[in-house]
């Protein structure tokens, strides 16, 4: 049977009085765009539920919308990173487009052009991208953070060429479950915040905003991979409170005390040690502060370097490190990409390409966008590498002395 011929999976299920049509997609597939078309020009619904949340909403209706945001606060509300995972993210799908043909999310933009010109009522059901990310980063060990990071960018930036397993993986679940997923069937942790939450987040929101207010039936749009789990939560027994426990599902952990003192003990101990070392001896003291701005100026300008910045920001940054290491109010990526932004503005070209530009790995630094998120990474990872390197020299030569 030929692809156009293909009907996507689908379960029916009552709830408070609404009968829910959930249909899974392939997330690349002409076909699951064509079957949801159908669907909602059957006229047999009054409205369309949507595995999307509202910034990736936002994100099909207006693809340009990278092009407006204002970089500087970006890196100002410290998001540089998680812009970045989501440009990764999105190179990923720009490459499967450019090889397959099919846009990813093309059912979702059929779904969203079919209610429009129907006049249904769409909901958007997933929680947001960037809650989940959050939930996900917070909820795993540092060795996991590490896998995950350099699993992203090696994966997402290297490889030219999609695989075809990669393809299949994304047809059975969204960019963000295909880029995890070899992590997430490994990992309890992974796979609650990235599968069951949002599964049980979903069928939150249908409670919440559909059942029993009036609609009778109601299409939801969904990818393949959350059909079963969405299904079940909808005919288990009613939450109590949809409402309170869909907003404890949108609640980021807070971060470990340790891990938010860190950087003010580490600074602590550093400041101390040049006292203990002038205290001793005048030269110690001298070589201590002399080896922490060397070690620590030199492998974050390194990080900046490799990122291309400019050779202004490059000095910069050798000279703001290990003073902003010494302030953790005030990281030496912020200061290293404040600098870029001033030498080398990001033009109208930068933003408009951008989604294009990062599909391929010289284009991230090509672009003048990705490349201020690359200083900004690039130079804070060096600059937190200098610090704990120097630190341990100095704990070395005062212990050693």
């Amino acid at each position: 049977m030929g692809e156009q011929d293909h009907q996507g999976p689908r379960a029916v299920v009552e709830h408070a009085g609404t009968t829910f049509t959930i249909v899974g997609t392939a997330h690349v597939s002409k076909a699951s765009a064509d079957e949801v078309s159908e669907l909602i020009r059957s006229g047999g619904y009054d409205a369309v539920a949507l595995e999307l949340c509202d910034s990736r909403y936002q994100n099909l209706a207006d693809p340009d919308r990278m092009a407006k945001m204002d970089l500087f606060e970006v890196l100002r509300n410290g998001q540089a990173g998680m812009v970045a995972a989501h440009l990764a993210m999105g190179a990923f799908q720009q490459r499967v487009a450019d090889q397959s043909g099919i846009e990813p999310g093309a059912e979702m933009k059929a779904a969203l052009r079919e209610a429009q010109a129907s006049g249904l009522p769409v909901t958007m059901i997933d929680r947001d991208i960037g809650t989940t990310l959050r939930r996900v980063w917070r909820g795993v060990s540092w060795w996991q953070r590490m896998q995950l990071g350099s699993g992203l960018f090696a994966s997402l930036l290297t490889r030219e060429t999609v695989s075809p397993e990669s393809i299949e993986q994304l047809k059975e679940g969204d960019v963000l479950e295909s880029t995890f997923a070899e992590f997430a069937e490994q990992s309890e942790q992974l796979y609650r915040p990235l599968i069951s939450e949002r599964d049980r987040y979903m069928a939150l929101r249908l409670m919440e905003s559909m059942a029993g207010k009036g609609y009778n039936n109601v299409l939801v749009v969904i990818g393949a991979g959350h059909l079963k789990g969405l299904s079940s939560h909808l005919e288990g027994e009613p939450a109590a409170d949809p409402v309170s426990e869909r907003e404890s599902l949108e609640q980021v952990p807070p971060s470990g005390r340790f891990l938010r003192y860190l950087p003010w003990v580490v600074a602590a101990l550093v400041i101390a040690g040049f006292v203990i070392g002038f205290s001793r001896d005048t030269e110690l003291g001298v070589k201590l502060v002399s080896e922490w701005f060397l070690i620590n100026g030199a492998l974050s300008a390194l990080g900046s370097a490799i990122a291309l910045a400019h050779p202004l920001t490059i000095v910069a940054t050798f000279l703001a490190a290990p003073l902003t290491s010494l302030n953790p109010t005030v990281g030496a990526g912020f200061v290293a990409a404040g600098v870029e932004l001033l030498l080398r503005r990001p033009k109208v070209a930068d933003f408009s390409n951008l989604r294009h530009d990062v599909a391929e790995m010289k284009g991230w630094w090509r672009n003048r966008v990705s490349r201020t998120l690359l200083i900004f990474i690039l130079s804070s990872v060096g600059s937190a590498a200098g610090t704990y390197i120097a630190g341990f020299r100095i704990f070395d030569q005062l212990v050693g002395g």
